[in-house]
């Protein structure tokens, strides 16, 4: 496959106005043999983007400590052996591999820069207020600075369960959000609005008909949604019922302590 050429012709194919900033998920692999590899790839988005991000996610900075909030769907005092293999958060340190290899080859780019959060940062290139969005507070911040340039999520052979801008309709509707914490060289910080679970995600497939964009580049569906509709969409979705987009896994500790969370607000009626 030759990406400059395949992937540039989609992006036309789905009519998506470069001028506006797009957000990526990627899975290199299921591109099949791709001459130039990520690189390419990346070099094709950016002919089309003038704004490019990704998240930039770093799972092994994470640390779990002996106590802290309740009901945080964490099991605290049981990682020690967990702990000894956090990383210090640094802005070079290389992109977690369940976030895939385009996202990282993104983060190398000469002209690229990366937000400073120690777990959810995001990477970019011509982004710097995208990404000067997030603090430690508001770590989907980013997403919502995109929702406010009309923005693109862009899906490169992978689902809604790696669309980490659901994550935003989902906080917008109220979902409760998590607590971790990251190692950084000033000492560990913690991180609030560490959002749920994404497993569920595909099940907003059909809510987002009306709104996707599809092409095929070679054997990989890319998919691109606006960005504000869905996060609209999310938000409608989740507000109308609360555990719309969990999981089904039973040993889910996220979206158990969601649900535990909805049932614990669930009005009480008393029988006639």
């Amino acid at each position: 496959m030759h990406p400059s050429i395949d992937l540039t012709q989609a992006l036309r194919q789905l009519d998506l106005d470069g001028t506006r900033p797009a957000i990526i998920h990627a899975s290199l692999s299921s591109f099949g043999y791709v001459e130039g590899g990520a690189p390419a790839i990346v070099a094709a988005l950016l002919d089309h983007f003038d704004t490019l991000v990704a998240p930039a996610f770093t799972y092994n900075t994470m640390l779990t400590p002996g106590i802290g909030p309740p009901d945080n769907a964490i099991e605290y005092g049981r990682a020690a052996d967990t702990n000894r293999m956090s990383e210090f958060f640094q802005p070079n340190m290389p992109v977690d591999k369940l976030i895939g290899l385009v996202p990282e080859t993104l983060r190398r780019h000469p002209q690229a820069a990366r937000s400073s959060h120690p777990i959810l940062s995001f990477t970019g290139v011509n982004a710097a207020p995208v990404l000067a969005a997030q603090s430690l507070a508001e770590p989907l911040a980013p997403i919502q600075r995109l929702v406010d340039m009309d923005g693109w999520v862009v899906l490169l052979g992978v689902s809604n369960r790696t669309n980490t801008s659901i994550h935003l309709g989902e906080r917008l509707a109220g979902r409760r959000t998590f607590v971790r914490w990251g190692l950084t060289p000033q000492g560990v910080r913690q991180c609030p609005g560490f959002p749920s679970c994404s497993d569920g995600f595909n099940a907003l497939d059909p809510d987002l008909e009306p709104v996707v964009r599809i092409a095929r580049v070679a054997q990989t569906i890319v998919q691109a949604f606006p960005l504000r509709p869905l996060v609209e969409i999310t938000r409608a979705r989740v507000a109308a019922d609360p555990l719309a987009l969990l999981c089904v896994r039973p040993d889910c500790p996220r979206c158990a302590a969601v649900r535990a969370a909805v049932e614990r607000q669930a009005p009480i009626h008393s029988a006639n």
